[in-house]
């Protein structure tokens, strides 16, 4: 039995977005999307944390050097995600609604292709301190 061990770097970036979708009415992205709807946008400071799982690499003596990942995650989410407008500054979201659930997607396929593919990867995305998604679930 190969032992597994999970190892999290944890990252923090303000952005701001609006939750819309442009095939309802005012009305209804209203009614669904409340404050988050405010056509000038409002801000969030995520909290990101990022766990890799995986048998420990003999020679090394580790999981994952947490310097690569360190560096992937500046290049692929902060250097990307810090202090933008998500739906305007961000390709994946000019036509993706900038939700938690959605931004916890795009980053998991960001840097997904950067990690060795024999670790698993799951994201998890605090928007506010009590509200959180992880991805992928099984």
């Amino acid at each position: 039995m190969v032992q597994k061990v999970a190892v999290f770097r944890k990252e923090h970036f303000n952005a701001a977005h609006r939750l819309h979708n442009p095939d309802w009415s005012e009305e209804k992205n209203g009614e669904v999307f409340g404050k988050c709807n405010n056509p000038n946008f409002h801000g969030h400071n995520y909290e990101l944390i990022v766990q890799v799982t995986g048998p420990v690499d003999p020679e090394t003596g580790y999981v994952m050097d947490m310097k690569v990942l360190s560096a992937i995650l500046k290049e692929s989410v902060i250097d990307r995600f810090d202090h933008r407008n998500l739906n305007l500054d961000v390709e994946e979201f000019k036509t993706l609604n900038p939700t938690a659930e959605n931004i916890a997607i795009v980053i998991y396929s960001v840097i997904r292709p950067k990690i060795d593919s024999g670790l698993d990867l799951k994201i998890r995305l605090y928007e506010t301190e009590r509200n959180f998604v992880e991805y992928p679930v099984q």
